[in-house]
């Protein structure tokens, strides 16, 4: 699986399986992140509720425990889209996720889940002028939307090397709406929390379908007033969602435990790592890394090809050439790091899939008429978004008027995805054009008129 299951403190045995029918509350589709937080906050909402988490392998077995672990206020939806109605609703968004950092460490520490959390924000570096350039105009925009230097600020050349000493730093850019978890302990850490709030987790439990009032099982119908599919890339797999959301693959790699002067050499908090930022560079084709607790390099980037008819395998999650594409990323990126010969031992590759809507947006919502709610299409920023969204499901699920229910991406719906072959093309068309823009300004100098013409597809601006 990935270095995060294997650190955990967790032996993964599996929780038993639904015995049969049954009738509750409220039943959640999926134990990763999504699902459990709603699991959590509606218990602390309402104590009363039957709540049911119905998970086909074990809690965190997908995308929850296999990601960068980066718990940001980063979010997936363009501000156009979210500023249809007002400028003032992206804003609020945008507060809100901030705020669900803050949340998730209040979490942790009220339960007492042992995630390695470190909020520590985040640099993301430009080492070209093209780079450079597109940082400085993504400070600006979000100045002129209400954010100030506090929320985002650009860096110089020293002060971004001095955080992270990367080769052929030309400045950056620093956030400090982000923390670092470990996202497998913080996910069954979370599963143990659900439980002892008085939810049930079963799992090795397939669902099939979901309908009005029921949620069809390989162990037979489970009835209930409300049912929350939070399923994520795994969506397709349902009945009549095999369009919903197309799952993209993200890969990851992971060095050995780095000694003190390596760290020295590449900063990240130095030798004492109190802070530990997450990093990533103002590339076009998506890179992201954090220094572990226990000193290593955790470091993943988007490049695997989408499998024609949505199809996830575990053979998907290993992709040879992405992987020694990652290690080159990281030693051209750390020259610390040495060479492949001599330099540091890459000991875990790993990867899984997420979810990405039509639109590139994320939604969270129920259907009062139905009583279906759903959230997700994250597109990879689902540690923080997540817990926002298992916030709003209890809110809306309890009637409760909070300011919440009332973010833009609420009940939003996305269109349905192309049908085979359109959706083949259409997505790893858009893969190729992401890695050709990089490419393009690596020739130019110059920010890059392919990604440019490509970003209306991509949910871009």
């Amino acid at each position: 699986m990935s270095l995060w299951h294997e650190t955990a403190d967790d032996d993964f045995a599996p929780r038993p399986a639904l015995p049969g029918q049954a009738t509750y509350d409220v039943v959640v589709v999926g134990a990763g992140f999504t699902g459990l937080w709603a699991a959590y906050y509606l218990r602390q909402a309402d104590p009363t509720l039957r709540v049911a988490v119905l998970e086909q392998e074990v809690a965190g077995f997908g995308a929850s425990g296999r990601n960068g672990g980066w718990a940001s206020a980063l979010f997936p939806t363009s501000w156009e889209v979210l500023a249809r109605k007002s400028a003032g609703d992206a804003l609020r968004l945008h507060r809100a996720m901030q705020e669900t950092v803050h949340e998730i460490g209040r979490v942790i520490e009220v339960e007492d889940i042992d995630a390695h959390h470190q909020r520590g924000g985040t640099i993301t570096l430009a080492r070209s002028s093209a780079q450079l350039a597109r940082l400085r105009g993504d400070v600006s925009r979000a100045h002129a939307r209400g954010f100030t230097e506090a929320d985002q600020r650009m860096l110089d050349t020293g002060e971004a090397a001095e955080m992270l000493a990367a080769d052929g730093v030309m400045g950056g850019m620093f956030t400090p709406h982000c923390a670092t978890v470990h996202p497998a302990r913080l996910v069954r850490g979370l599963a143990r929390a659900v439980e002892a709030a008085g939810a049930t987790i079963f799992e090795q439990t397939t669902v099939r379908s979901i309908r009005p009032g029921q949620v069809g099982t390989d162990a037979g119908t489970v009835r209930a007033d409300v049912v929350l599919r939070a399923t994520e890339g795994y969506t397709p797999r349902l009945l009549g969602h095999r369009r919903a959301v197309a799952p993209v693959y993200s890969l990851m790699v992971a060095t050995e435990p780095l000694d003190d002067a390596t760290w020295e050499s590449i900063g990240l908090g130095g030798a004492a790592g109190r802070q530990r930022p997450t990093f990533s560079d103002a590339r076009h084709l998506i890179i992201y890394g954090q220094r572990t607790a226990d000193g290593r390099l955790a470091f993943g980037g988007r490049g695997a090809p989408y499998h024609f008819g949505s199809r996830i395998r575990p053979s998907y999650d290993v992709e040879p050439r992405v992987f020694e594409d990652l290690r080159n990323v990281l030693r051209d990126l750390l020259p610390q790091v040495g060479s492949e010969r001599d330099g540091v031992r890459f000991t875990h590759q790993w990867g899984g899939c997420l979810g990405i809507t039509r639109d590139w947006a994320a939604s969270v919502g129920l259907d009062r008429d139905s009583g279906i709610g759903w959230a997700g299409g994250y597109v990879g920023d689902g540690v923080s978004t997540t817990n926002l969204a298992g916030r709003t499901l209890a809110d809306l699920v309890t009637g409760t008027d909070s300011h919440l229910v009332s973010l833009p991406w609420v009940n939003h719906r996305s269109p349905r995805w192309e049908p085979e072959p359109l959706r083949w093309l259409g997505i790893n068309a858009g893969l190729r054009a992401t890695m050709l823009a990089d490419a393009e300004e690596g020739w130019t100098g110059r920010e890059s008129r392919v990604a440019r013409l490509t970003a209306p597809l991509t949910g871009g601006h």
